[in-house]
């Protein structure tokens, strides 16, 4: 349920009749959105936030609007508090990351367009601004400390009027736009990457359309994507031309599917916890499960190496991830609360020249920056091209190449501007609960208290990469216990500064650090104990779902759940792999740690989500 009130704001001079009537529209659109109840008044706004417990949608009492937009501000996706803006390069307003903050010294880019919705977390602001009677809310609110998210206008009109003419301007221009047209084309991303845009965005709103039509769920198009994902998978394991042609189109086809699920909940305004978080576990799992069937097939038909490259690729695309995930964190934060220190310097100068380039819509410059960063759309296009032209192990060495001047790229320039923003994210959340500390660090090891963890974690994940190295090449002949023994226990020693304050501004990074080590020792133990390069593949699959289903709790907003601590963690998995590896079952160990991280990822997510999500 939503309260809405309309509020009296300054510079409202319309006659008492249009004033009326006006008002009148605008309460019918506010009930329209979801509003329980609206009030109006010159206390009204001081009474519904003093005894609100729900959302409060708030609209200026001479805005004249398409009432769409009204819903989608009380519908935000995440349920945090968002404002009506309207893109103005002398704003009073700047957007960043879809952040709304004060434009301070310098021009904003956006102004105020006349509503708001202000979430349940945010509310005890809305009742400290709401007593002082200010008649400017919104600059009062971010004054106070609020960071809403920004709805824009984009295809629909709303606009604040001040007398008769500008109200009969105002509806004309509001009633000359098809408003289901525009909300179903607003449904696509505005800015997406560059495949998408053009081989997808054209033309998926009309599946978005029909689907809608034919009563589908936004988490129902999620499923049948993954049925696309899983064909395409088993048609690459045949590995046959005709095959790996039909493995390609059904890729391509499961990737518009994926588009599709979020432009129909943007559409519908069907969102919820549960569904993103779905959305983002089934991305992962689709591509996971292609790179598999491109080795099986592979192998299928006689091609060495394509395991490993599976592996590789597996390994590093989710290690970007992990640092993708965080460094969005970092970013919000830094602009949040900016920190004056920050300017200068490479990484400020870094961030300037990013910023104007993604001014730059359409540019050369922009579709590079996009197409640079490989994503999924690029990596879908890549892995359905190559596929279908060449064969499972040259698809997979594509993906590897390109991953990794993507991730040479992006880690670069992420830790530059990294420096220069100088704040920190990961000690802002449980930060053992995200490194995925098990029972051995929280109760011993980090009980050293060592300083540095970021040192700990990047000598950790180059140790386990040396290992590997020095085992794929021959210097190090299986079964190496001696040499896997002492990697593991300088990996484990990244448990000792887990209680340290993780707040450095390169400190994102653990996690990809933490995540990187651990995986590398399961490649160690597979290369090691000649365990199945398939079977090594299915462990390392069932650790990202785990991983993953950290990260997309975090990024959705969704309760932690039982996934909220492990009490096995990476030490625990590192020192049972290492374990079995000693004793000279290495399969065994693998297959076994496989079954219980993958039964307790089902089982977790099975038990959090049984009620499922409004975008369901």
């Amino acid at each position: 349920m939503t309260l809405a009130v309309l509020h009296a704001g300054t510079g409202n001079a319309l006659d008492p009749s249009d004033a009326d009537r006006l008002g009148a529209e605008l309460s019918a659109a506010l009930r329209s959105a979801g509003a329980s109840s609206v009030d109006r008044g010159p206390d009204a706004l001081r009474e519904v936030a003093r005894r609100a417990q729900e959302p409060v949608l708030i609209s200026e009492d001479n805005l004249v609007a398409h009432p769409s937009l009204l819903w989608m501000l009380a519908t935000e996706p995440a349920g945090r508090s968002t404002v009506l803006v309207v893109p103005d390069p002398a704003g009073d307003l700047r957007e960043d990351r879809g952040k709304i903050l004060p434009a301070g010294e310098g021009p904003g880019n956006v102004r105020y367009g006349g509503a708001m919705c202000v979430a349940p977390a945010d509310l005890p602001l809305l009742a400290q601004v709401a007593e002082k009677g200010d008649a400017d809310l919104l600059p009062a609110l971010l004054e106070a400390g609020l960071v809403p998210v920004a709805t824009p206008l984009r295809l629909l009109r709303a606009e604040l009027v001040h007398d008769t003419d500008e109200l009969a301007r105002a509806r004309q221009r509001v009633a000359a736009v098809d408003e289901d047209r525009a909300r179903l084309r607003m449904a696509v991303k505005e800015k997406d990457d560059f495949f998408t845009t053009y081989a997808v965005s054209t033309w998926s709103p009309l599946v978005t359309k029909l689907s809608a039509r034919l009563g589908l769920t936004p988490s129902g198009v999620t499923a049948i994507s993954v049925l696309f994902a899983v064909a395409a998978a088993l048609a690459f394991w045949q590995a046959s031309r005709p095959a790996m042609i039909a493995g390609g189109i059904l890729l391509y086809l499961g990737f518009v599917l994926d588009c599709v699920d979020g432009q129909l909940a943007r559409y519908t305004r069907r969102f919820g916890a549960f569904g993103g978080w779905l959305d983002t576990m089934a991305d992962r799992a689709k591509e996971y499960a292609a790179y598999a069937g491109l080795a099986a097939g592979a192998e299928r038909i006689g091609l060495p190496y394509a395991w490993p490259l599976a592996i590789t690729a597996i390994v590093l695309q989710t290690v970007r991830h992990m640092t993708d995930g965080w460094y969005g964190a970092l970013h919000d934060e830094a602009a949040a609360h900016p920190r004056p220190q920050a300017a200068g310097g490479v990484g400020a100068r870094l961030s300037a020249a990013s910023t104007r380039v993604q001014g730059d819509t359409g540019s050369v410059a922009y579709w590079l920056k996009r197409i640079v960063v490989f994503p999924i759309g690029e990596r879908w296009a890549l892995m359905s091209v190559l596929a279908i032209f060449t064969n499972g192990r040259i698809a997979l060495a594509g993906m590897v190449v390109c991953g990794l001047f993507a991730m040479a790229y992006t880690l670069a320039l992420r830790s530059l501007r990294a420096i220069s923003m100088r704040v920190g994210v990961l000690d802002k959340v449980d930060t053992s609960r995200f490194r995925d500390d098990g029972f051995l660090v929280r109760a011993g090891l980090s009980r050293v208290k060592a300083p540095a963890p970021l040192g700990f974690a990047a000598l950790a994940a180059v140790a386990a990469l040396a290992l590997v190295i020095l085992l794929l090449t021959g210097v190090v002949e299986p079964p190496a216990k001696v040499a896997l023994a002492v990697t593991a226990l300088i990996v484990l020693a990244a448990g000792l500064p887990a209680r340290a304050r993780h707040g450095g501004p390169l400190d994102w990074l653990i996690p990809a650090g933490l995540r990187a080590a651990e995986f590398l020792i399961v490649v160690a133990v597979g290369a090691s104990g000649s365990v199945p390069t398939p079977v090594t593949y299915l462990l390392i699959f069932m650790l990202t779902l785990h991983h993953y289903d950290l990260v997309a709790r975090m990024e959705k907003i969704a309760p932690a759940g039982r996934a909220g601590g492990d009490p096995l963690g990476w030490d625990g998995r590192v020192v049972v792999l290492t374990v079995a590896a000693l004793a000279g079952v290495p399969t065994a160990g693998v297959v076994v740690l496989a079954v219980l991280v993958g039964g307790m990822f089902g089982f977790n997510a099975i038990a959090d989500w049984r009620t499922g999500g409004t975008r369901s």
